[in-house]
């Protein structure tokens, strides 16, 4: 699934052109660093990849969403509809403009179920974002449906489903804007680092003032720059970029990689009729880095959880319902609105009614996936026993637990 497990000389030569330079920051010092430029390179290469106008690369997945939710107009008192499954950095970066996050659940896709986000709908609501979770996508032709009903903006958080496409257009690409982020374990890794995508020219400038302070790179003179704006430090390095560089040259061969590993695994568990899979709702689209399969109950993906920790074999194997970073369910700190800062009146009253909301259809879903993380350097001896372990759990649970009753 991660980049890291093909890093190579690729990766060290692009690193080894900015370290012979000296220069490791993306602005200025044009003359000492002859020429090398990687943040520029990778702002490119993105576009012509993922098919966006245009690119502004940021320090992280979690700065490429709060500089869009800024450029974008998104601040106090608006409302940001949200999935309850996501990576703590998404509400992390609507708290942080100030907008209040608004949690619905999600369906079998594992992403916003358009039927709560329709319901959740107010005169205060004035983006949707979808977080296209573990490799898939969420259901974008009925969420852009309802945006344009409402007049609403459209920010894709795609930080987790990098190389996906729905109808032929890459995630990141099809609303107002769009997210990646290259931390460590992404589809491709920059160590850290992400990017915000769109086609709109007005919301690319302002998020390269943004992301520098407000610079407006106007001149070839940083220390003369105009601030049309307020702006923050949200800069990539020249070095981080490097490492993305190479990355984004062999982002195919992850995806190819990725598929032909994960329709080998899934036959393993399609022999077993107790198992059910994710929805996507465009399967050709569908990067793979990980296979998310549903058991009958909670009961008993609990115990096929515990199996597989007993036989030291959980490694690889998500059960989100538990996990600290990425569901409802165990974010007591957001629930309870801990924070070191004050945050706004309206922020403290929707985060407090969280801890009574009803998420039980998110429940349903959640409590009974398991998600499996796709490795990019598995040897087929090594899918195969992987696969056949997988099976031999679930049969044995299943077995066990029939007997039981």
């Amino acid at each position: 699934m991660p980049g890291f497990e093909f890093f190579g000389e690729e990766e060290r030569k692009e690193v080894n052109d900015v370290m012979e330079t000296g220069i490791l920051m993306r602005y200025g010092f044009d003359g000492p660093r002859k020429g090398t430029w990687k943040a520029i390179e990778l702002e490119q290469a993105i576009c012509e990849r993922f098919g966006s106008k245009y690119a502004q690369l940021t320090s992280s997945g979690t700065t490429a969403l709060t500089t869009a939710m800024a450029v974008l107009g998104i601040g106090a008192g608006d409302e940001v509809i949200m999935p309850c499954f996501t990576f703590v950095a998404s509400f992390e970066a609507v708290l942080s403009v100030g907008a209040v996050p608004v949690l619905v659940d999600v369906d079998d896709t594992l992403t916003l179920n358009p039927l709560a986000v329709r319901g959740a709908v107010t005169p205060k609501t004035k983006c949707i974002m979808p977080v296209h979770m573990c490799g898939s996508m969420a259901n974008l032709g009925e969420l852009q449906a309802i945006c344009k009903e409402h007049n609403l903006l459209l920010l894709e958080d795609a930080c987790q489903s990098i190389g996906a496409t729905y109808q032929g257009k890459a995630l990141g690409t099809i609303g107002d804007a769009g997210t990646f982020s290259f931390d460590f374990v992404k589809t491709i890794t920059c160590g850290e680092g992400g990017v915000v995508m769109t086609n709109s020219e007005d919301v690319y400038k302002k998020c390269d003032h943004y992301t520098d302070h407000g610079h407006d790179h106007a001149g070839v003179d940083r220390g003369a720059d105009l601030h049309p704006f307020l702006g923050y430090n949200f800069r990539i390095s020249e070095l981080h970029a490097a490492v993305g560089l190479a990355q984004i040259r062999k982002l195919d061969t992850f995806l190819t990689i990725q598929k032909k590993n994960n329709k080998a695994l899934r036959v393993y568990l399609e022999q077993i009729p107790e198992i059910t899979f994710r929805a996507v709702p465009d399967e050709a689209g569908d990067s793979c880095t990980f296979l998310s399969w549903f058991l009958p109950t909670e009961e008993l993906t609990r115990a096929v959880i515990a199996e597989l920790k007993a036989q030291g074999i959980l490694a690889g194997n998500f059960y989100w319902y538990d996990n600290n970073w990425h569901y409802i369910r165990k974010w007591d700190h957001l629930k309870n609105a801990t924070s070191l800062n004050n945050l706004n009146d309206a922020q403290k009253q929707a985060l407090l009614q969280l801890q009574t909301q009803d998420f039980s259809k998110s429940d349903h879903w959640l409590g009974r996936c398991i998600s499996t993380a796709i490795g990019l350097t598995w040897t087929d001896e090594q899918l195969k026993e992987k696969g056949e372990k997988l099976q031999a759990v679930v049969k044995k649970v299943l077995s066990e637990k029939l007997v039981e009753a």
